[in-house]
């Protein structure tokens, strides 16, 4: 096994005692580099600490440059991993520091690190249950009329209602254009209540009463909408199978073992090559 062969495998598997190692102490570096953030934007803690958090910052950005290239190098085709999805991702949480050398204030975009925590996924060995993420995405494409069809019927009778306590309260109340009182509704409809607007009439709080009770069965109408299209998802997948086939597909024990040429993941335990491009997995 050459040295790339095996820079690949501690980057990009996380079955092997090193591999594990190496994102066990990446998934640290990126909490500790989103908690740095953080504190920086203390403005008491980042007066006492700068030095030590501008130092540790660069540091960690350094460390993730080095990983980057690594990634790039150890792979057979560079440019598939540096428009991937990680790749990006990789690319994105690694720039802005260095951007905070030419535009101050960038470098608080370090907090898309926090993104990079998605690898958590492939070290836990979670990705196998990915599928009931897909069955949710499908509900929610499923339910995309109907839902935009609820949310143009809420977004009228936020109108009517807007108008009409325009007309009660008045702008002795708060309620000085009908833009604003629409805004008031929606806030009271959506049950979030900010308490910049108010109404001061008998009438105005009765309509508000009644928003407030419409506002609870509104937020259960899409909720529905979206639970029995997961129903009707969970019980037959997008190749027809049925529940009892879905189950010993997920049985199957899936490994983090990673393509050298197409990156794909999630391979079959003992396959010796990529089920996606027919690479060989394993190396002399």
């Amino acid at each position: 096994m050459g040295w790339r062969e095996k820079l690949h495998e501690i980057i990009y598997e996380a079955d092997t005692p090193a591999g594990k190692l190496f994102d066990i102490i990446l998934l640290i570096a990126i909490l500790a580099s989103i908690v740095l953030v953080m504190l920086e934007s203390i403005n008491s803690f980042d007066t006492k600490y700068h030095t030590f958090l501008n130092i540790s910052e660069w540091i960690i950005t350094i460390l993730f440059t080095l990983e980057y290239i690594a990634r790039i190098i150890s792979v057979k085709k560079p440019i598939r991993y540096i428009f991937s999805f990680y790749g990006i991702i990789d690319f994105l949480s690694t720039v802005p520091k260095y951007i905070s050398l030419i535009l101050a204030g960038t470098h608080a975009l370090i907090a898309l690190r926090a993104l990079r925590l998605l690898r958590v996924f492939r070290i836990l060995k979670l990705a196998r249950y990915l599928g009931a993420s897909n069955h949710l995405a499908n509900a929610i494409k499923a339910s995309r009329a109907k839902i935009a069809v609820f949310l143009f019927a809420v977004l009228i009778a936020s109108v009517i209602f807007g108008t009409i306590m325009y007309m009660v309260e008045g702008e002795e109340n708060g309620f000085t254009n009908i833009p604003k009182s629409v805004y008031w509704c929606i806030v009271t409809l959506t049950t979030v209540g900010f308490g910049d607007i108010a109404p001061a009439t008998p009438l105005g709080q009765f309509i508000a009463t009644i928003i407030m009770i419409l506002g609870y069965g509104i937020i259960a109408v899409p909720t529905g909408i979206v639970s029995a299209e997961y129903t009707k998802a969970t019980n037959t997948d997008d190749n027809g199978l049925s529940d009892e086939e879905i189950n010993i597909l997920e049985e199957v024990h899936l490994n983090t073992q990673c393509c050298a040429n197409c990156l794909e993941e999630t391979h079959r335990d003992g396959a010796e090559y990529c089920f996606k491009c027919g690479c060989k997995l394993h190396h002399d």
